[in-house]
């Protein structure tokens, strides 16, 4: 197998770590991005990218620059790539159509990554400031906040959907990482919704 030094650190040939890219929409500004530099895209996830070619260090260095004005980083630091994966894993597991894995989540994450949880979480805290627990408790808290705008959902079913033991326990934790209860929220958005239909 070959590999392309950059630095002390080498990059597997036809794979690309992407720091920050968490949504559809940073796919297309890497594909946009790749595509000039004439490279092509076998696959592009959240976070991972692999070429059909090799990428010389001018186009990786170019790509990196193009990316950081966009807001993305290519990663060539080992426990960056690992907190990228970790982040990728939960935002994939949260938002998932088919829901919540059935798995505690530190197993799930443990398992995809095949490293014990303990070193994952250590490592994910030094380089974020924050626990993956509380990482994973704002993305459930925006995924509530998605589902109580989409309208199709009461509380307790969100409640049951995204694994919380209770609706209260579900409104606790949304009270106090945004300051207001859902049915406040809630009662924002229609308002919102109304104003706009009004227009």
């Amino acid at each position: 197998m070959h590999f392309l030094d950059i630095g002390s650190f080498n990059i597997l040939k036809m794979k690309l770590f992407i720091k920050s890219m968490v949504s559809h929409r940073c796919k297309l500004m890497v594909e946009h991005e790749l595509s000039k530099l004439g490279l092509h895209p076998v696959t592009i996830d959240l976070g991972i990218v692999e070429l059909m070619e090799d990428i010389n260090d001018e186009q990786w260095h170019q790509l990196n620059l193009n990316l950081i004005q966009s807001g993305l980083q290519l990663q060539v630091d080992k426990r960056s790539i690992l907190t990228e994966k970790i982040k990728n894993i939960i935002i994939k597991m949260i938002h998932s159509p088919e829901g919540l894995p059935v798995t505690k989540y530190s197993f799930h994450i443990s398992d995809q990554l095949n490293h014990p949880y303990t070193y994952l979480a250590n490592v994910f805290s030094e380089q974020n400031g924050v626990s993956i627990r509380q990482f994973i408790i704002n993305h459930k808290i925006e995924r509530v906040k998605e589902l109580i705008q989409l309208g199709e959902l009461n509380l307790t079913e969100i409640s049951d959907k995204l694994h919380y033991s209770s609706v209260s326990h579900l409104s606790n934790q949304f009270r106090k990482t945004t300051g207001i209860s859902p049915s406040l929220f809630k009662q924002h958005n229609n308002i919102r919704s109304c104003n706009l239909e009004d227009v």
